[in-house]
């Protein structure tokens, strides 16, 4: 009879050393590897024969052969979740949703299967709750969940099963950390249980063409807990986001095999649920009673949508040795080098003020399109002088002080105009060859004609 071993597993990357080590061999973190004890069965270890190696040539198939075919796609009932996921699920896809506790996974998650357990059989497993709570948290949601099919279990074996028999198109397990295998000794959540569960998981699903969902949680840094194969594992990995304050919440797509990556979802928490938000960039756009310095609009793009975001600049002397440079939502190392260009090219020096630069909302803007309205904003404050509150910018800024294109420069424009703005700041290679009705567009190459096109 076989003895059970222990094995030391990184909590980063999943790799295995039979011995404990301050250093991972897979990864290179250190004090990532963590004592498990693991079940030896023979059985589970399935060695291949010698008539199933030579069998599995036969398998093998040209690529010209294989004939492509376009899987219809389930929408969920939320159009901004399906905008996030590409168009909705797709068979023998695997979904990974993580999120901060309370942030509203299971709400829209449950309101998602209720939706389409009305035509198609849906399977919602919960390991953290039981069927009362999730029963209660239906009717609060005003959901018709009455079609919808409804597992209690944590225990990886009785899972499969019940899958198996009930053959669901699309089922739910909240959360992968609750679940665990009876072949291995660990406790559920650890490396080796996650990684294990999440195998069988996937390989049911590209097996049996059920649309799988998996909620995930997050560590204290925002990073899905576990071992990161398990991001490579999925077919989707979405992040859910929001501030404790606020009732917005943001869900992003980091990875998707079928649609665009880095797609932005926006849902309002409400008494009965989450609700999409069709016009987000309402949102992200604060409401002055009159012009104040210090604020810009860009249209960012987040995915296929363009995003209106106000970007405010505070710019103030410096109370010590170092001034301050601190940013919300942009890239930190990124504003020093804009100040560095604002003094070079502009002759404008902020060596002895604090600068702060915040993007309203929460929005994270990742793109260097708001290189040009940040540096509006800083000046806008470092003057005190407003910038025209119908006035939109956006532009990379280079280090020689010129003004580069960004990509959909036009449909940049066309949100900003279809929002009320009337004048638009833009890399003169972004500016369309046709106007677009209702807003002036200013073409610029340098960082001087944009400051002098903001005081014209």
């Amino acid at each position: 009879m076989a003895r059970d071993r222990t094995l030391h597993v990184c909590s980063a990357c999943g790799a295995q050393s039979t011995k404990w080590q301050g250093q991972c061999p897979g990864c290179g973190e250190w004090n990532t590897l963590v004592e498990t004890v693991v079940s030896s069965h023979p059985a589970a270890a399935g060695g291949r024969s010698a008539q199933g190696t030579a069998g599995s040539s036969r398998l093998v198939s040209s690529l010209s052969t294989v004939k492509p075919h376009a899987e219809p796609r389930f929408e969920t009932g939320s159009t901004e979740l399906d905008r996030v996921l590409g168009g909705g699920l797709t068979r023998a896809s695997v979904v990974l949703i993580g999120g901060d506790p309370g942030i509203g996974k299971s709400t829209l998650l449950l309101q998602a299967m209720a939706t389409m357990s009305a035509d198609r059989r849906s399977l919602y497993v919960t390991g953290e709750e039981s069927m009362e709570q999730v029963a209660l948290r239906a009717r609060r949601l005003g959901v018709d969940a009455s079609d919808l099919g409804l597992l209690a279990e944590t225990q990886l074996e009785n899972i499969l099963a019940t899958l198996a028999a009930e053959r669901p198109d699309v089922a739910v397990i909240d959360s992968i950390q609750t679940v665990y295998s009876g072949q291995l000794l660990s406790a559920p959540g650890s490396v080796s249980q996650v990684r294990e569960c999440a195998a069988q998981f996937t390989r049911f699903a590209k097996s049996s063409g059920c649309a799988l969902v998996m909620v995930g949680h997050v560590t204290k840094e925002g990073a899905l807990a576990g071992p990161r194969v398990l991001e490579h594992m999925v077919d989707t990995v979405l992040y859910f986001e929001g501030e404790t304050h606020s009732s917005f919440r943001l869900i992003r797509a980091f990875k998707n095999r079928f649609g665009a990556v880095n797609e932005l979802g926006v849902f309002a928490m409400t008494e009965k649920g989450l609700k999409g938000v069709s016009n987000p960039s309402a949102m992200f756009l604060s409401q002055h009673d009159a012009e104040v310095p210090g604020a810009c609009v860009t249209v960012t793009l987040e995915g296929t949508r363009p995003l209106a975001v106000e970007l405010q600049a505070l710019v103030d002397d410096a109370h010590g040795s170092n001034p301050r440079r601190l940013t919300v939502g942009l890239e930190n190392n990124r504003l020093a080098m804009l100040l560095a260009v604002l003094h070079r090219h502009a002759g404008i020096a902020c060596n002895d003020q604090d600068v702060f630069v915040n993007a309203v909302g929460g929005v994270r803007i990742g793109e260097p399109s708001a290189d040009l309205p940040v540096l509006l904003a800083i000046v806008s404050s470092l003057r005190a002088r407003a910038v025209p509150g119908k006035l939109v910018a956006f532009g990379e800024v280079g280090l020689a002080g010129e003004i580069r294109p960004v990509v959909r420069g036009q449909d940049r424009i066309k949100e900003a105009a279809k929002l009320g703005f009337t004048r638009a700041i833009v890399p003169a290679a972004n500016r369309p060859k046709q106007p677009i009705e209702g807003i002036e567009i200013v073409g610029v190459t340098r960082i001087e004609e944009a400051l002098a096109a903001l005081r014209g």
